[in-house]
């Protein structure tokens, strides 16, 4: 996986998979798992890191609108 695929429908796809096996996986399908979950976090890490996600509630930032 590189950093530029988009890992999240991997991901459901797996977990769908997941349900209709009972709630297994198989051994390559529970590594290609973890793999995209490292990758997914590792990602999410980089946009904390690099200030790209909103880290206050929206009605607080609907509140800093109206005072300026």
């Amino acid at each position: 996986m590189t950093d530029t695929v988009n890992v999240l429908p991997h991901i459901f796809e797996l977990r769908e998979i997941y349900r209709k096996q009972d709630f297994k996986f198989s051994p390559e399908q529970k590594e290609q798992y973890d793999l995209l979950m490292q990758t997914r976090r590792e990602r999410v890490a980089e946009f904390y890191a690099t200030d790209r996600v909103c880290k206050i509630s929206k009605s607080t930032q609907d509140k800093l609108k109206e005072d300026n």
